[in-house]
């Protein structure tokens, strides 16, 4: 009798209680046990052979299901052979320094890069490649512009000039001859943005635009004075 059998009796008075007159059968659960129960005209015992037979017939059903559905995927997706991934370049056309220029690039290169490492126009220069210090100043229809700073796809079909399309050795740009007799190089790594700049700036008075310090911004300046000059 079980302590728990025994507490049962002293809070009933010493009677044993009726709960305690049914016996919990002890789990006897067995894999063969459920089998046979479904099989009324024979048993199934839980043996090694059979368990490992049961294991393999498992593996079999679970390769065949895996084999099912690779061919159904294999049927579904087109055959790799055939695809082909898709580019990541374009190709543009760049008019510069009067010739034109057929390249494959990606859509993010800037109009520098083009220039340096596609077309090894190294006179302009990369600087801050930030836009700040000017050495990558190109002409783009004879307006200044920052090369860093563009893609050079928005430039197709227009004209380009960088600093080899000013002047060859045998005839200098009018600016060029005066940058060397005014010795106005310093290191010279900026120069070529330099001269481009000043070229897209005497234009710009040409056309009368403007500049940071011009009093009257109605009236189209008359003379190009010092200190528009140092603007």
């Amino acid at each position: 009798m079980t302590a728990h059998s025994l507490l049962q009796m002293r809070n009933n008075g010493g009677a044993p209680s009726k709960l305690n007159e049914s016996k919990v059968e002890p789990n006897t659960y067995s894999p063969g046990k459920d089998l046979a129960d479904t099989n009324p005209g024979g048993s199934l015992e839980s043996t090694p052979t059979s368990r490992a037979q049961a294991r393999q017939a498992v593996r079999i059903h679970n390769r065949a299901i895996r084999l099912a559905q690779g061919r159904s995927m294999k049927e579904q997706t087109p055959s790799t052979q055939n695809r082909r991934a898709p580019s990541s370049t374009i190709q543009i056309t760049l008019e510069i320094n009067g010739a034109a220029h057929t390249l494959e690039i990606e859509p993010r290169v800037s109009l520098l890069d083009a220039l340096r490492e596609h077309l090894h126009l190294t006179g302009t220069k990369k600087g801050c490649n930030q836009g700040a210090c000017g050495a990558c100043t190109v002409l783009c229809n004879g307006d200044r512009i920052l090369s860093c700073l563009t893609l050079a796809i928005q430039y197709e079909g227009m004209e380009i000039t960088t600093i080899e399309g000013l002047g060859t050795a045998g005839e200098l740009h009018p600016l060029q001859v005066e940058f060397m007799e005014q010795d106005g190089f310093q290191c010279g790594y900026c120069t070529p943005g330099q001269i481009c700049s000043a070229v897209g700036m005497i234009r710009e008075f040409r056309n009368g635009l403007p500049s940071a310090v011009t009093k009257d911004v109605s009236a189209r300046p008359v003379e190009l004075s010092e200190e528009e000059i140092s603007e």
